[in-house]
This record gives structure tokens, C-alpha cells and sequence, in this order.
């Protein structure tokens, strides 16, 4: 992975988590891709709040809430579905065929928080996405696998 393609940020409010998360938005939207966004983080570390970010831009005017119980959340108010993952419930990989996981994959933009879950069926390309808390509300935020242009890393 080149150094291009890590970012990190350090945000002192959940304000500044979604603002990351919307940042992270803007460089897949620009990408045009569909990209695996596979996140990790301690309970409370503020993953939900990115993600809400992201759909702001991905999916604007999405409720966007932690899909803990419905293992699957899905925005579609943008030009690209978002599928929004809890996989902290499953006991493993093999739950998500049950559901069609492969399916969604190929329809929209993938968002999975406890992706750790997925162990060897992580998909190769994914872009991964790192929340550390360093504080009450500080956060530390490394996204690697997705190039941000200047302007959007500021």
C-alpha cells in the first residue's frame, strides 16, 4: 500500500467523527467505485457516527443508525445503495451466506463495522477504516485503501 493511500486524523467531538466520516464520503464518491469500507473499533468508539457522516454524503437525508440488531441497514437516497453492517452478532462467516452477503456485495457500497468477523473473507480491495478512542471524545481515525485528493485530506 503506497502512503498516498493512508489517511489519518485525530477529532475531538462526535461533530468531528461524522466530518470524517463525510470527508471518507466525497473520496468514494469521487473513486466511483463500490468499495468494501471495512471498520474497526472498541464498542463506543464512534463507528456508527462515521458512517453517518459517509451517508450524508453517500445517501443524503438517510437515518442512519447502528444496524445491531438487523445485522444489515440499506440507504438508497444516493446514486449508489449503501449496505451498512453490524457483524458483531454473528458466529461466523458462514451466517452471511443465509442472507445473501455475495449479493450485496456486487450491488452497492459496503460498509461493515466488526469486520474483523470476516476474518479470511475480508475482501482483498477493502479499504480498511481504524477508530481508536483517545479520550472521552478524541478519536483517533487511519483510513487506508482509498486516495483522498489534497483538498479532502484538509
Amino acid at each position: 500500500m503506497n502512503e498516498e493511500s493512508i489517511y489519518a486524523v485525530t477529532t475531538g467531538s462526535p461533530e468531528e467523527t461524522e466530518a470524517a466520516g463525510a470527508l471518507v464520503g466525497r473520496a468514494v464518491l469521487r473513486s466511483g467505485g463500490r468499495p468494501f469500507l471495512a471498520m474497526y473499533g472498541d464498542l463506543g468508539a464512534g463507528k456508527t457516527v462515521f458512517v453517518r457522516g459517509l451517508c450524508s454524503v453517500l445517501s443524503p437525508g438517510s437515518r442512519v443508525k447502528s444496524p445491531t440488531y438487523t445485522l444489515v441497514n440499506e440507504y438508497r437516497r444516493g446514486p449508489v445503495p449503501v449496505f451498512h453492517f453490524d457483524l458483531y452478532r454473528i458466529g461466523g462467516t458462514d451466517e452471511l451466506d443465509g442472507f445473501g452477503f455475495d449479493d450485496y456485495l456486487s450491488s452497492g457500497i459496503c460498509v461493515a463495522e466488526w469486520s474483523e468477523k470476516l476474518g479470511a473473507d475480508l475482501p482483498p480491495d477493502a479499504v480498511t477504516i481504524r477508530i481508536e478512542k483517545e479520550g472521552e471524545d478524541r478519536r483517533r481515525i487511519t483510513v487506508e485503501g482509498l486516495e483522498l485528493t489534497p483538498e479532502e485530506g484538509q
